[in-house]
């Protein structure tokens, strides 16, 4: 390593969906500062969330700030920068005011349930799938956009001038950060764009049917460009990277799975944050998912061939530690949920499904909702903490199932990362339900890391690929323990629990909620 490399860092800017974050790595991939700030979560009505892109904004320049400042450096110590984000959250904005038309509308909304309905139409929520490896869903960003054309006074005119721009908060971070109105540079790079329903998935480039369907005009769209890349932008004049190059751009699943060096066809982590994103690289090859994965990009390096993956997304696991705190008062914060967890033996037959925006993979059901089923008298919250625990552990199996099937290769090993993955009585169930050992590494802010990573390759900061997988270290191990029987009896009787919550929106739950 030369000499220079040793006095230089990356910062990692990770727009999430609960928190904004600057993470400054060096050339070990050590985390040396971090600054975070929450942004509020906006809930308009039932099934509807929503972010303030201007909040983000603010709260971005501030984090870049604090992890500066922390680390007691200014940008002529930075190599590079790397973004990372929520991937399907939809952001419209006006390229001569910089202001947004409306509220970021978030990966988990489901409003555009009927939007997503009218474009299936006859051909089902398979008719895009083979051009971009994804059903129709409310998760993904395209109809997001054709709701705020459809819904918001003047876009639909706006956009037909060719004055607003769409992109996920990748693309609203760089845009700001390289200049805005004066200049910023529209780009997202191929793993968010494969996550908005328009990209086409083997060509790498913006469907222009698809789009027509949506009614959104190309003008909106930004430039798709490689994941690490020297071609993305700089830091504009009046930001704290000044000069500096952001040269690597990934959604956070594709970030925690560059992180966590799964760069081996076969090689799968399980992310556990807001809700959980289980990857499997599946290298060059493109693989259509049979049993309710999605297609994906992985990543892309500078001009070399995209490596794909499958993946399945689950929309409520930490996010559910959040509800019990917040909406039930049950616990004062996250940690609090293992200590009570362990007062009990088991979860006294009590199942809870999260199904607060559907279900996700593997059954996409967006008329499921969640329940909790299996009380009795005997129950406690202890047990009710437990089950919001192992609910997180029985999706997880579910992905797993699916991914063995449409992979032909069975996991030997589930890398683990995110914030739940401290929960130890979790990640032991975890193991105990997979059948597989469960393994955390010492860096678990592995989406920062995997951001930092794509930006230090593209300016040389890291050689390659190999040494990036030399940095990753095993922190702890779990193996199974639970009697295999018992195991497969308590998903038996998940799989009734989750039985239970699906098709209950129907035209009477839909005119009570809107009411």
């Amino acid at each position: 390593m030369s000499a220079d490399k040793t006095d230089k860092y990356v910062l990692a800017i990770d727009q999430g969906t609960t928190s904004s974050r600057a993470i400054v790595f060096d050339h070990d991939g050590t985390i040396v500062s971090l600054g975070q700030m929450e942004h509020r979560q906006i809930f308009p009505r039932a099934g509807w969330v929503e972010h303030d892109p201007m909040e983000i904004w603010k709260n971005t320049r501030e984090v870049i700030g604090q992890a500066l400042s922390r680390a007691d450096i200014t940008r002529d110590d930075l190599a590079a920068v790397g973004i990372t984000n929520q991937r399907e959250t939809a952001v419209v904005w006006n390229r001569k005011t910089g202001k947004p038309v409306y509220n970021a509308i978030v990966w988990q909304d489901t409003r555009t349930q009927k939007i997503c309905d009218r474009l299936a139409g006859d051909d089902g929520d398979d008719k895009y799938k083979e051009r971009v490896g994804l059903p129709l869903a409310t998760y993904f960003s395209g109809p997001k956009v054709t709701w705020i054309l459809e819904n918001v006074d003047g876009a639909k005119e706006a956009a037909e001038n060719g004055d607003l721009l769409f992109g996920t908060t990748d693309s609203w971070v760089v845009w700001n950060l390289t200049g805005g109105r004066n200049g910023g540079e529209h780009v997202t790079d191929v793993t968010n764009a494969s996550r908005t329903l328009l990209m086409n998935i083997d060509t790498l480039d913006w469907n222009e049917d698809i789009a027509a369907d949506m009614g959104i005009p190309m003008s909106m769209l930004p430039k798709i460009v490689s994941s690490s890349s020297d071609q993305i932008g700089t830091g504009g004049p009046h930001t704290l990277i000044k000069g500096v190059p952001i040269s690597g751009i990934l959604g956070d699943q594709q970030a925690a799975t560059f992180g966590q060096a799964c760069f081996e066809e076969g090689q799968a982590k399980n992310t556990y944050g807001t809700g959980n994103f289980m990857l499997i690289n599946t290298g060059e090859e493109l693989v259509h998912s049979e049993n309710g994965l999605l297609t994906t990009v992985c990543y892309r390096i500078g001009d070399q061939k995209p490596v794909y993956a499958l993946e399945g997304s689950i929309a409520v696991t930490g996010s559910l530690v959040q509800w019990l705190r917040d909406n039930l008062g049950l616990i004062k914060d996250a940690p609090e949920i293992e200590r009570l967890a362990e007062e009990v033996e088991d979860n006294g037959g009590v199942y809870l499904v999260p199904a607060f925006s559907g279900l996700f993979a593997p059954y996409w059901d967006s008329s499921a909702r969640g329940a909790m089923v299996g009380m009795t008298r005997y129950v406690n919250k202890g047990h009710i903490a437990r089950a919001v625990l192992e609910a997180t552990a029985f999706q997880t199996r579910e992905v797993m199932d699916a991914m063995n099937a449409d992979s032909g290769v069975d996991l030997t090993e589930l890398k683990v990362d995110g914030g739940m993955v401290k929960n130890e009585l979790l990640m032991q169930f975890q193991a105990d339900l997979l059948r597989v050992p469960v393994v955390r590494p010492k860096v678990i802010e592995t989406t920062a890391l995997g951001a930092a990573y794509a930006a230090g390759l593209a300016v040389g900061f890291w050689e390659s690929q190999e040494e990036l997988a030399e940095n990753w270290s095993e922190d702890t191990r779990w193996e199974p323990q639970m009697d295999e029987e018992e195991a497969e009896r308590r998903l038996r009787l998940w799989k009734k629990a989750v039985d239970r919550t699906r098709g209950w929106i129907d035209e009477d739950v839909d005119a009570l909620q809107e009411s």
